[in-house]
């Protein structure tokens, strides 16, 4: 064969591509041995310690013994640290799959995630009973312009922090001091979100008459409730982006 047809039959996957042996000048027990050493199963392939044992035998009345001994041990450790190598990648590969999945859970809801880590297209849906929780802070606008920008961002990583235990379970979304919490997608749970999402709500007020702005002990917080319930339409925008983004349509 030449290279162009070698090259033709890789690309095709042409099975048992290998060189002919029927030529050589060399010993039958060495044309086998290389023929095992190629075969499709790498099960049946011969290990070092086989190949070391074989070529010892046949090259018995050979001088050079320590030579080829040298370099099948080098041949040896050589495929031993590609092992490594591969297993090492393959680990560090592993571990950083591990890391993106558990960022887009905590990004997008489960079934979505779960989706896009399959491959799969997330469609829009129809929802025929949600409810929607909407809140943000009473005079944040005047609290953030009487405060340097990192006590803004203390005071909101507090809020969020404080929030998070209460509403793990739900879709939110946040925009400066704004919360929007869903119940009753991209999982339906029947006719309980209303009552989800109203219980919430009582636990985030609890929560806000009890938390301390840090650098205005003084001042008591207050949270701005609203929440609606009907149908929706629901799909999700730029999944490829980081900062992805929401459609929500109330019929």
């Amino acid at each position: 064969m030449n290279i162009k047809e070698i090259v033709d039959s890789v690309k095709n996957k042409e099975k048992c591509l290998r060189p002919s042996v029927v030529d050589l000048s060399c010993d039958e027990e060495v044309g086998v041995l290389m023929k095992r050493c190629w075969t499709e199963d790498p099960a049946d392939r011969p290990d070092f310690t086989t190949l070391k044992a074989v070529i010892r035998k046949l090259n018995k009345d050979n001088e050079s013994n320590n030579i080829l001994d040298n370099l099948l041990t080098r041949m040896e450790q050589y495929a031993n640290n590609l092992e490594t190598l591969v297993e090492e990648r393959t680990a560090d590969y592993l571990d950083e799959k591990r890391k993106c999945e558990e960022l887009l859970y905590q990004l997008l809801p489960k079934s979505v995630a779960s989706q896009l880590i399959l491959g799969q297209s997330v469609v829009a849906e129809t929802y025929d009973n949600v409810t929607i929780y909407f809140s943000d802070i009473v005079g944040f606008t005047s609290l953030s312009a009487q405060s340097t920008p990192l006590q803004v961002v203390d005071l909101l990583n507090d809020l969020y922090t404080c929030f998070d235990s209460i509403i793990e379970n739900f879709d939110v979304e946040t925009i400066g001091d704004a919360y929007m919490v869903v119940s009753g997608l991209p999982v339906r749970n029947g006719n309980l979100h209303a009552r989800e999402i109203a219980r919430m709500s009582l636990a985030l007020r609890s929560a806000v008459y009890s938390f301390t702005i840090k650098h205005r002990p003084d001042d008591q917080l207050k949270l701005r409730i609203g929440m609606h319930t009907g149908e929706l339409q629901y799909h999700r925008l730029r999944l490829s982006r980081l900062a992805d983004e929401l459609i929500y349509k109330f019929t």
